[in-house]
């Protein structure tokens, strides 16, 4: 079984040596021959001038975290064992210690910003970043985008200009060019490996919400996390962020980060977003072409995503876009599945403007249309649910673009929406989880957290309730 691993590491300088074998010109009839090199240059192949330039802006990041633990450990976290003490444990006050974590990190601006994953800083309570040189500086944490896993970090340098790593546009990326690692593996210190990429565009499941990554064969371990991809050019192609292992260590599949998506982040930070990533919404959702739908358009092959579903208050229904278009590209990239599509609209800047390629009924056109904002309406009214109901223990919301976007959620859709459902409750019971949709309750549409505040008021003897989840909409009964 390969599991899938998220690294936290970074890499040491070395030298690769290989032989070149120069052939002499050869005459017609004569046997070909070989001569010895004739100097240095045409015997030593180095990456040390590539490293030189990158490695100094690749640091360790430090993190520590205060955990809280009860006397008689996991034990106590039984709901049924926290309940017959009514939540104080019988065994003492908690006990408290700090857990460190060792991670990578990529200084890219000279006054001392730099880049590192969100796994890498989660939940932490103190960052220490601990440059080439060895010196420290306690962080602080300017944004952090669970969704692509990615943090920014800031340490005083006190006008300082520090070496920093420019953003390559990883679109250039081709398979087959050469790449450095740069990282701290295990925390044995900062290590350099080299490798070529693999592949562009892996959609890789569960490493984050936004699945497009750089492939690549240099090894990447754990304490890589958050460190370099390094063009030959001595830029930062993309954020080493995870591996396919079996043991843990590295097998030569790692994945990184695009370094365009590291440069949204950026760019939504300089924006004075705070600590959150606003990105563009378009208003559509998608399925990817199988082989019987492009034969069912009159495509010659699979390419691009079929559009769905069009929200009427959408930048895409403006622009005139219909169901049953297949969106092509975006500005020019290709896009052959919703993953590479969420991607290329997220590298987008809110407040711009995107050229769409797209297919209707055999013909190809273009359309522009304004990238903006995920609009927060309705307004969420966020509520638990209690008393005796199906619903109680839930956390529900009215579900706008903007939640959508904030939860990962994936279509159209409109009305209540599950944010959590409380372990051991009546709405875990019959099955209810985070990103459920509320349709109707009975014959009653739920179109509204108010809606369904009210109809859970009734006393009812049987509860007919239906849901979306996914693609897939859930109908079940529940008496009372």
């Amino acid at each position: 079984m390969i599991i899938l691993r998220r690294t936290v590491s970074v890499m040491v300088a070395f030298a690769a040596s290989v032989l070149l074998a120069i052939a002499l010109p050869t005459t017609p009839g004569s046997a070909q021959s070989l001569s010895t090199p004739a100097n240095r240059e045409q015997i030593t192949l180095s990456f040390a001038p590539v490293v030189k330039r990158a490695a100094p802006a690749v640091v360790n990041v430090f993190t520590k975290k205060v955990v809280r633990e009860q006397a008689m450990g996991p034990l106590f976290d039984d709901p049924i064992f926290r309940r017959f003490f009514g939540g104080e444990s019988p065994f003492g006050a908690p006990r408290e210690r700090v857990q460190n974590s060792l991670g990578s990190g990529v200084i890219v601006a000279a006054d001392g910003l730099v880049v590192t994953n969100h796994h890498v800083i989660k939940g932490s309570d103190q960052i220490t970043v601990v440059l080439a040189d060895r010196r420290e500086f306690e962080a602080t944490l300017v944004n952090d985008d669970e969704r692509t896993d990615i943090a920014l970090l800031r340490i005083k340098v006190r006008g300082e200009k520090l070496p920093y790593l420019e953003l390559r546009d990883s679109d250039e990326l081709e398979v087959g060019d050469l790449v450095l690692a740069i990282g701290n593996p295990f925390g044995v210190g900062q290590t350099v490996t080299s490798g070529i990429v693999s592949a562009l565009a892996r959609t890789a499941a569960g490493i984050s919400d936004y699945n497009f990554f750089i492939q690549t064969d240099a090894a990447i371990n754990p304490g890589n996390s958050g460190g370099a991809l390094v063009t030959m050019d001595g830029h930062l192609a993309g954020i080493n962020t995870a591996i396919y292992s079996r043991s843990g260590g590295s097998i030569g599949i790692g994945f990184a980060i695009p370094a365009n998506m590291v440069r949204a982040v950026l760019n939504a930070a300089a924006g004075g977003s705070g600590t959150k990533v606003v990105r563009p919404w378009l208003g559509v959702s998608v399925q990817p072409v199988t082989a019987d739908i492009a034969a069912s358009l009159g495509m010659d092959r699979p390419t691009g995503v079929l559009i769905n579903g069009i929200d009427p208050r959408g930048p895409g229904n403006e622009a005139g876009l219909k169901k049953g278009d297949v969106l092509l590209s975006v500005n020019g990239q290709p896009v052959d599945n919703p993953e590479a599509l969420r991607f290329r609209v997220a590298t987008q800047q809110v407040g711009k403007r995107a050229t769409l390629e797209i297919s209707r009924r055999g013909q190809r056109s273009e359309v522009s249309l304004p990238l903006i904002a995920p609009p927060e309406t309705p307004a969420r009214e966020t509520t638990p649910i209690r008393g005796a109901n199906p619903f109680s223990g839930v956390i529900v919301a009215n579900l706008s673009p903007a939640l959508a976007e904030e939860i990962g959620f994936i279509g159209t859709a409109q009305g209540v929406v599950v944010l959590e459902a409380v372990r051991g409750s009546p709405a875990a019971e019959i099955g209810l989880r985070p990103g459920d949709v509320l349709l109707r309750l009975n014959d009653r549409e739920l179109g509204t957290v108010r809606d369904l505040v009210s109809a859970v008021r009734q006393s009812l003897r049987s509860w007919s309730i239906s849901i979306r989840r996914g693609d897939q909409v859930l109908n079940t009964t529940v008496r009372g």
